[in-house]
């Protein structure tokens, strides 16, 4: 088992509770849908930054009861800068493998046509490589991985976690892209039981999505 042989783990660290992933959980509808609904004349980045904010704000008013805890808790341990860059460059591999499966989500290819726009560029990369991540990082290898492995232990955290930040894609062709990036994610933040290279390696995965999409005509 992780929790005994991986020393990066300590026992004694904050977790969260239970409390705190059905307050998100309530909170994530009531805040996201009029967000969204409101944004739904503005265009998808619009769309996407009223969609992930609302989401963050769930976050926040889910944690916010654990106070300065809440940073351990979601995982914010400092970790070395090797696990970061390996997984990061491991990231980009696995994504430049799985995009040659030939799957072509309908909400991927929005997002590349309004990237390919370089008035949209620098928002596109705030939101679907900044804020995006940030947001899928906090849910999925945060709160509920957190609450997760203080329960059933890391290895049921890491594979119901990357089940449910695959299954929120909704789209099926995308559900399928994104699972084997999300079990990786999973595997980072159960061997290092620290969020940073996770959340470091999607940020540069999906920026590096974006940008090839714009320069590169990708």
């Amino acid at each position: 088992m992780a929790d005994q042989h991986n020393p990066l783990i300590d026992h004694h660290n904050p977790r969260i509770p239970g409390w705190s992933v059905a307050i998100c959980v309530v909170a994530l509808p009531v805040l996201v849908m009029p967000a969204v609904w409101l944004a739904r004349g503005d265009g998808m980045l619009a769309i996407v930054g009223a969609f992930f904010l609302a989401a963050l704000l769930a976050v926040i008013i889910a944690v916010v009861p654990l106070g300065l805890q809440a940073v351990p808790a979601l995982g914010f341990r400092a970790v070395g800068g090797r696990p970061i860059v390996l997984g990061t460059m491991a990231t980009i591999g696995l994504s430049v493998a799985v995009s040659q499966i030939g799957l072509d989500p309908k909400g991927m290819k929005q997002a590349v046509e309004t990237a390919r726009d370089p008035r949209l560029l620098a928002l596109s990369l705030l939101l679907l490589a900044g804020l995006a991540p940030l947001v899928e990082e906090l849910l999925f290898r945060g709160i509920l991985y957190g609450w997760l492995a203080s329960r059933w232990g890391t290895m049921v955290a890491w594979i119901a976690s990357s089940l449910a930040f695959a299954a929120a894609h909704v789209e099926l062709a995308h559900i399928l892209l994104v699972l084997p990036l999300g079990l990786w994610f999973g595997w980072l933040r159960r061997r290092t039981d620290s969020l940073w290279p996770s959340l470091v390696a999607h940020a540069v995965n999906n920026g590096f999505a974006i940008a090839a999409a714009a320069l590169l005509g990708i």
